[in-house]
C-alpha cells in the first residue's frame, strides 16, 4: 500500500512539472498563429498596389484640381455610360518611327471609368522586326496575347541571378511579365504584328531603360554611367546623344 502511494505521489509530481512547461507551450502556440495571422494580413495590405473601392465606381475627374495618390472622383449623379468607354483598339498604330512599333494605352486617363479598379491595358503594334525597347512598370504586371504575326518576348529576374527569359510566341500566344521586371517584345515575323495586354494597375507606368539612363534630365554625369557600364566615356557621350 505505501508503494502504491509513493508511486502515486511520484506520477503526480512528475505531472505537475511537465503541466507548466506544456501550458506555456499552448499559450506560445496559440501566439505564434495569431502572430502568423496578422503577418499574412500586413502582407496582403502591403501588396495590394491600389486601395479598393468604396463604392460601385469612382470614375475619375480630369477638370478637378484636387491633387491625390491617383485620380478624384466625379460626381456620380453626373456619370455617363461614355465614362466607361473607349472606342479605338480596332485601329492599327503609326509604327513610322525608329523602333518600330506604337503602344495604344487604355489607361484612366483615357477611360475614366477605370479610376480605381486596378486594371488597364493596350494595344501594341510592330512593324516587321518592330521592337517594344527594354522597359519596365513599376506598378503592374502585364499580361499579353498575340493577335497577330511571331513575337520574341523576354524578361531578366533581378539581382544576383539576372537570368534572361525568352520565348517565341504565336498567333493566340500568352505571356505574363512579373511587376517591376524588365521585359521587351520584337517582331520576328515578316509582316505585321499585334497584341493585347493587360496590366494590373490603371497607371502602370512605364521606364524604358535606354530613356531612362541615356536620356535623364537633366543627364547624369557620364563619368557615372562610363564607370557603371565600364565602357570609355566617349561611348557614354555618344549613346546620350541618341536620347
Amino acid at each position: 500500500m505505501k508503494n502504491l502511494i509513493k508511486l502515486a505521489l511520484k506520477s503526480s509530481k512528475v505531472g505537475l512539472r511537465y503541466q507548466f512547461p506544456l501550458r506555456i507551450l499552448k499559450e506560445m502556440s496559440s501566439k505564434f498563429v495569431l502572430l502568423s495571422v496578422l503577418a499574412l494580413t500586413f502582407s496582403y495590405l502591403a501588396l495590394a498596389y491600389e486601395p479598393s473601392s468604396l463604392q460601385d465606381f469612382c470614375v475619375a475627374d480630369p477638370n478637378s484640381s484636387v491633387k491625390v495618390n491617383g485620380l478624384t472622383c466625379k460626381n456620380p449623379m453626373q456619370v455617363q455610360a461614355e465614362d466607361f468607354f473607349f472606342s479605338g483598339l480596332h485601329l492599327r498604330g503609326n509604327t513610322s518611327n525608329q523602333l518600330g512599333s506604337k503602344v495604344t494605352p487604355v489607361f484612366a486617363t483615357q477611360l475614366p471609368g477605370l479610376n480605381t479598379l486596378g486594371i488597364s491595358m493596350v494595344r501594341i503594334d510592330y512593324a516587321p522586326w518592330g521592337l517594344n525597347a527594354p522597359h519596365t512598370h513599376p506598378r503592374a504586371t502585364e499580361i499579353l496575347t498575340v493577335l497577330e504575326g511571331t513575337l520574341q518576348v523576354g524578361f531578366v529576374t533581378s539581382n544576383p541571378d539576372n537570368r534572361f527569359i525568352t520565348k517565341v510566341l504565336q498567333k493566340g500566344d500568352v505571356f505574363v511579365f512579373p511587376v517591376g521586371l524588365v521585359h521587351f517584345q520584337r517582331n520576328v515575323g515578316n509582316g505585321y504584328a499585334v497584341v493585347i495586354a493587360a496590366l494590373s494597375s490603371q497607371n502602370p507606368g512605364a521606364i524604358t531603360i535606354g530613356n531612362a539612363v541615356f536620356g535623364a534630365n537633366p543627364a547624369i554625369p557620364a563619368d557615372i554611367l562610363a564607370k557603371a557600364f565600364q565602357v570609355d566615356k566617349s561611348v557614354v557621350d555618344q549613346l546620350q546623344s541618341k536620347f
